[in-house]
């Protein structure tokens, strides 16, 4: 007996282990190590493994299982029934007992309600496009996700390496100070002074390859695979202008924007629910037959009956004109919802377009602004090279390209994101 235990516990653990082991590597092949990926290909990723999107698909699979719930009065309703009873008298002295055993089978189908069956599938069929709809706007969501945490780890790179460039400035400029300083030519302050800006450019390597890691690990929560491998990413952190004019940008959103569309269906739902409830005050027609079989021993007695119900009602303590009432007070709450919607986003487009403008014109301007700091830096390392220039202009020199060269990463970085953001503002698939 403790052998087949042993025997069984050890088939479990190796079945477990082979399970856990092959879930493992299905985990690691949806991105490979030292994979290279594009945009389109974490949005793939992201639309498969983020659960926001598995939550969103099962709502859209409840609202299809109401339908066919609301259907189910469109269809006959058959029951079976069966029993047995067994009567002793209550007189000690009387000890006949009965048996008595029963079975029936039961139609039940609705002739005829005033559209109260087609009026709650109307409903359930809204409610599904609207979660469609909800659906469409989940995903969209996540696509933006994706793209503003795709465009960070370009961003952060960028800046890695301008900070890992500066640092090998700054060492060159202090191999150029000690050099002078060996000779006689430049005093010892110039050495110190190099040493310390080669010190701080290594401090903010330090914080730009932390900056990095960090947007890596918020791509790889975006794409769903938080514990994905190492891989690298195309870089299309360039700028090319959209085109996209403010008014196409309000009739766009308005007509695509999902979330609008599902509180448009939400709202029609709600119309047909005051005709729903209106329908508390009509009649139902309904159509019954049955047949028996009963008796005290076999073979049981047998009769069938059919006819047709016809209920009406005539006062329920003012149920319906409340239900009434509260579905009118719900249709309202949903029509404010939607104009607050659309005022939304009429506001959110128009902020985004700002921004999107104002990247555009930093752009150039930043790209310039890289220029002339370049040209001012090779002046000053020409200068102190030459022996007529000051450290301090070298120091200043280069920190006014790192700033330019940020501010060009910035703004790059703002216009994409902007550019995303105005993409699912408008409702763009």
């Amino acid at each position: 007996m403790r052998y087949k235990f042993f025997y069984n516990s050890f088939f479990f653990s190796i079945a477990f282990f082979w399970l856990i082991t092959a879930a493992g590597v299905e985990a690691e092949e949806v991105i490979k190590k030292g994979e290279l990926l594009n945009m389109d290909t974490c949005v793939e990723i992201a639309l498969k493994k983020q659960p926001n999107i598995v939550a969103a698909k099962s709502t859209v699979n409840v609202n299809q299982s109401r339908v066919g719930q609301a259907k189910a009065n469109y269809y006959p309703q058959v029951d079976l029934t069966s029993g047995y009873s067994r009567t002793s008298p209550v007189s000690r002295t009387d000890h006949n007992s009965s048996d008595q055993y029963t079975g029936s089978a039961t139609l039940k189908q609705n002739i005829y309600d005033f559209g109260r069956t087609s009026t709650q599938v109307d409903i359930q069929n809204l409610n599904l496009d609207s979660s469609k709809s909800d659906l469409a706007n989940v995903t969209a969501q996540i696509i933006l996700n994706v793209k503003q945490s795709y465009y960070g780890v370009l961003a952060a790179k960028k800046n890695r390496d301008v900070a890992d460039e500066t640092v090998k400035q700054f060492q060159s400029h202090l191999e150029q100070a000690k050099g002078f300083y060996e000779v006689g030519t430049k005093p010892k302050f110039d050495v110190t002074k190099a040493g310390v800006d080669l010190s701080n450019s290594r401090l903010n390597l330090i914080k730009a390859e932390n900056s990095l890691r960090l947007a890596v690990v918020t791509l790889n929560n975006a794409i769903g695979v938080p514990d994905a491998p190492e891989y690298t990413i195309e870089d299309n952190l360039s700028f090319l202008k959209s085109g996209i004019v403010f008014t196409e940008a309000i009739e766009r959103a308005y007509k695509n924007r999902q979330d609008l569309t599902s509180l448009v269906f939400k709202r029609q739902a709600a119309e047909k629910s005051i005709k729903l409830a209106e329908t508390g005050y009509y009649p139902v027609l309904t159509g019954n037959a049955a047949y028996n079989r009963s008796g005290e021993k076999f073979p049981l007695g047998e009769g069938w009956n059919a006819g047709v119900t016809l209920s009406f009602p005539i006062f329920s303590g003012f149920l319906t004109k409340y239900q009434v009432e509260e579905a009118k007070a719900n249709l309202d709450v949903l029509k404010a919802n939607e104009e607050l919607l659309k005022q939304n986003i009429f506001l959110e487009v128009q902020q985004i377009y700002l921004n999107l403008e104002e990247a555009e014109e930093r752009i150039p301007v930043a790209e310039f602004a890289v220029k002339q700091a370049e040209e001012n830096l090779e002046l000053a390392n020409g200068r102190y090279a030459a022996g007529v220039g000051h450290p301090i202009e070298v120091t200043d020199a280069q920190v006014g390209l790192i700033n330019a060269k940020l501010s060009h990463i910035q703004a790059l970085y703002d216009y994409k994101v902007a550019l995303a953001n105005l993409e699912k503002a408008m409702g763009t698939k």
